[in-house]
């Protein structure tokens, strides 16, 4: 009888282990993608001489975006923002300013899901946003890969990256990269089988070999989302130059618009 009980409890105990694991399957993506999904308003409100612009994607998805101009004439480059997982691109105006006064166009874009945009994001969907924009910069403005900086945030360090391995720009820029996804979320679900469960791989260490463009990387010394040494990893793979910010965590206003961020972020 004691053994059969035992047996019982120990089924009952991997049944609610095999559920919670499923459930944990089926709805990761709410963990990995954190939107601000509401309308954002008129770019223009926000930033003066700013464009509401429309990228279509491959799978048939209308996006919205933000392009900035310059507020300095002459040759410029101009920067394709990839950000993190969380918020849209209102959060980014302070550093869509920032380029901008240096002479830098700036093309904020908002994956699906985010500010307003339809659908749902994942890795593949975002590979095809970040593609719209990129053809939207050099098909519909003609922007020659001369004058492109890729600029990715955290988990958009992931989505440069891999358009950077199939259309090279002049210039690539991670800011807090993490070397794989399931690397990023073992740190904060140690518990978990991490790698066995994820849908969405992000190989960024994996992938930045192929990048043939210059590449800086810049971290947070004190990051608590993406731990530093990731981001040095991500910076050795892709033999980067490595700027490193004394005391600052990750979502630390100085490595949103922080004067040594713009000034890594250049041709």
């Amino acid at each position: 009888m004691l053994r059969a009980r035992l047996v019982r409890v120990l089924i009952a105990i991997v049944i609610v282990i095999v559920l919670l694991l499923g459930l944990i399957w089926l709805f990761q993506r709410t963990l990995i993608y954190l939107p601000d999904s509401s309308a954002v308003p008129p770019a223009a409100d926000v930033l003066p001489g700013a464009a509401d612009v429309e990228l279509r994607t491959s799978d048939g998805l209308s996006l919205g975006a933000w392009l900035i101009p310059p507020t300095q004439p002459g040759p410029y480059a101009v920067v394709l923002v990839a950000p993190g997982n969380a918020g849209n691109r209102a959060n980014r105006a302070p550093l869509a300013a920032a380029l901008a006064a240096r002479g830098m166009a700036v093309l904020l874009v908002d994956y699906r899901g985010y500010g307003g945009n339809p659908g749902s994001p994942s890795e593949e969907g975002l590979g095809h946003d970040i593609r719209a924009a990129h053809r939207f910069l050099t098909e519909e403005l003609q922007v020659p890969p001369t004058q492109l900086v890729y600029y990715g945030e955290s988990l958009g360090s992931a989505v440069v990256t891999d358009l950077a391995a199939e259309h090279p720009p002049a210039a690539l820029v991670l800011r807090s990269p993490f070397t794989d996804l399931a690397a990023a979320g073992s740190e904060h679900y140690p518990f978990l089988p991490v790698r066995l469960l994820l849908r969405d791989r992000f190989p960024v260490a994996e992938t930045i070999p192929r990048v043939k463009a210059p590449i800086t990387v810049v971290l947070g010394a004190q990051d608590s989302i993406i731990p530093p040494e990731q981001s040095r990893d991500v910076a050795r793979a892709g033999n980067a130059t490595l700027i490193e910010i004394p005391g600052a965590d990750h979502n630390d206003r100085v490595l949103l618009d922080g004067p040594q961020l713009i000034d890594a972020i250049h041709l």
